[in-house]
């Protein structure tokens, strides 16, 4: 945003699908996660242990832990902020 008005704007729907786990990894995935999942939305890190609780991504990685990095690289690069 400038003054109002939008420059950039990304939307996207990534999936994930859920492996079946057991209880048992379920408890030791919280105990070893502890506090700090609940700072993320999902009580999931993707980038850490949580992967392990997926069987498939399809779709943009980044945009699931928050940021569609590619879209604005390449939206920067468009616009001259950032060399080709």
């Amino acid at each position: 945003m400038r003054a109002g008005e939008c420059l950039w704007a990304s939307a996207s729907a990534p999936q994930l699908v859920m492996r079946d786990f057991t209880d048992s990894f379920l408890d030791d995935y919280l105990a070893r996660e502890g506090d700090a999942i609940l700072g993320s939305v999902g009580a999931y890190r993707l980038e850490g242990r949580g992967v392990r609780l997926f069987e498939q991504i399809d779709g943009d990685y980044f945009a699931i832990l928050g940021l569609p990095l590619i879209a604005l690289l390449d939206f920067l690069t468009e616009v001259g902020l950032i060399a080709r």
